[in-house]
């Protein structure tokens, strides 16, 4: 897929979130690991799309009627 490699990440929750956060981290850190990196993606791809909002082109989209 590509390179990873391993970042220590520190950051400030609710208690019982936090609480949940460790018990994951402790139980299955893959999934963790696949949820921080999901949150990660959404916002990069999301900062992509606002920087080039008005870059696009204008597309012609047009509904095509279909008789049977």
């Amino acid at each position: 897929m590509w390179e990873t490699r391993s970042v220590e990440l520190s950051v400030r929750l609710p208690a019982d979130i936090a609480d949940q956060a460790e018990q994951i981290q402790s139980s299955d850190p893959e999934f963790l690991s696949r949820v921080i990196l999901y949150g990660m993606t959404r916002r990069s791809i999301y900062r992509h799309l606002r920087e080039n909002e008005g870059e696009t082109p204008d597309l012609d989209l047009q509904a095509e009627s279909v008789h049977v």
